[in-house]
């Protein structure tokens, strides 16, 4: 997993790293001009891939940033105003930092709320690592719905270890349905249902 070094690393030397470096050092006095600059992430430190950190951009890394520079006190508060009140951009790089912060299991309705969505890349976001907060229900529910939005499995962090019998016959009602439907289901999907079913004879 990503963490706060890596991408404050990343960043360093970009474009934007001297804006960022800035908003970073007002936000360490006055926590409320983080705001301005978490919105502003695309336009200052724009949204290129960071080679050195594989799967984040360069406005999901500074908002990142950001939110690690609130105090811990008001780290759960903050985090979810910046995610009510943001576009997907903005939800979507909150929901990556969640396993960043220091926040414990405090965010996990801002997970069940970007699975509500039909957000793929929302979905996609809420099922990384600080998707271990969520309760096993919820969890297959959540694997479900990435399944029938066609967002790759390989989104889903620690699906190996989570997989169980009850998410196979999910999987496996989901596949009788799209049988009967003369649909096929997507080939990660189906390779999961095999596995589990054969771990299970």
């Amino acid at each position: 997993m990503t963490t706060i070094d890596a991408l404050r690393k990343a960043l360093t030397g970009t474009p934007g790293w001297p804006w960022l470096e800035e908003a970073l050092a007002k936000a360490a006095e006055r926590p409320e001009s983080a705001v301005r600059p978490f919105s502003s992430a695309g336009r200052k430190a724009g949204r290129a891939e960071l080679p050195d950190a594989p799967g984040w951009t360069a406005d999901e890394a500074a908002r990142a940033l950001l939110l690690a520079a609130l105090p811990p006190d008001r780290v759960a508060g903050d985090v979810t105003a910046f995610y009510q009140y943001g576009d997907a951009d903005e939800k979507r790089a909150v929901l990556k930092a969640l396993p960043l912060l220091p926040i414990g299991a405090q965010a996990v309705p801002l997970l069940l709320d970007a699975i509500r969505t039909n957000d793929a890349r929302l979905l996609a976001a809420a099922l990384g690592p600080y998707a271990r907060h969520l309760d096993p229900p919820a969890w297959r529910q959540a694997v479900l719905k990435c399944v029938f939005m066609g967002v790759p499995l390989d989104a889903v962090h620690g699906l190996g270890e989570r997989a169980d019998a009850e998410l196979a016959e999910m999987l496996a009602a989901f596949a009788e349905e799209r049988a009967a439907a003369g649909r096929p289901m997507p080939a990660d999907a189906a390779a999961l249902l095999s596995r589990l079913t054969s771990e299970e004879t």
